[in-house]
């Protein structure tokens, strides 16, 4: 299931709209696409493409280096505040 990019993201007039940590968490939580309980690189990709990121792979990459404390190369359900936290320096505000 391809989950279509968050138009939400922005009003009807153009102004930013504020996503929740919850909101941010889902997101993610939700591109974990083969359902492993943890995020490697292409489905963080696939979040920051629906969070409008223009270079989502990029954006994945440095999400990794941030937020991936024990550096097996996936987020886990652990390491999902550092995520967001990660998102919401970037611009993904709560």
């Amino acid at each position: 299931m391809r989950l279509m990019p968050l138009m939400a993201h922005t009003d009807d007039k153009g102004q930013k709209l504020n996503l929740t940590e919850e909101q941010l968490k889902m997101i993610f939580r939700e591109a974990d696409t083969n359902k492993d309980g943890r995020l490697d690189k292409k489905e963080l990709k696939g979040a920051f493409e629906r969070l409008g990121a223009i270079v989502s792979g990029w954006r994945a990459g440095r999400a990794l280096y941030h937020a991936d404390q024990d550096k097996d190369g996936f987020i886990s359900e652990q390491e999902l505040d550092d995520l967001v936290k990660y998102a919401v320096n970037w611009g993904y505000h709560v």
